[in-house]
């Protein structure tokens, strides 16, 4: 597993949003970026993580940052996460774990893979 330091490039990635649209990293050039990590949507404990993020959204944007959320869920769950808890915040697809093992988040615990909670502000 690699961790990701403080100074060190943010690895590239290409991931479907909740839309099937493909995000990149290229796409936020000269933005802030919250990335975040959360386990399963529409769990209780990220549900409340979610909500956080919009609730504090105007606050993020008044300092230019973007939220993206990375799980392992496929497309269409994470829609009807955002329908359900109104999130006004991209949420992306990353159900191979490839972007969380890029980022130094993916652990296996017992005979369970399960990704980490994990936030990483992006500057580019």
């Amino acid at each position: 597993m690699n961790t990701l330091t403080a100074g060190t490039p943010a690895p590239n990635f290409s991931l479907l949003d909740q839309d099937g649209n493909t995000v990149t990293l290229q796409d936020f050039k000269g933005k802030k970026v919250l990335f975040y990590f959360y386990p399963k949507a529409m769990t209780p404990g990220c549900t409340v993580q979610a909500q956080g993020l919009r609730d504090t959204k105007a606050e993020l944007d008044a300092h230019n940052v973007v939220v993206l959320g990375v799980s392992i869920d496929p497309v269409k769950r994470l829609g009807k996460f955002i329908e359900r808890d109104s999130l006004n915040f991209t949420l992306l697809s990353d159900e191979d774990h490839a972007v969380a093992d890029q980022f130094g988040v993916w652990a296996r615990r017992s005979s369970w893979a399960k990704c980490t909670t994990a936030c990483t502000v992006l500057a580019f």
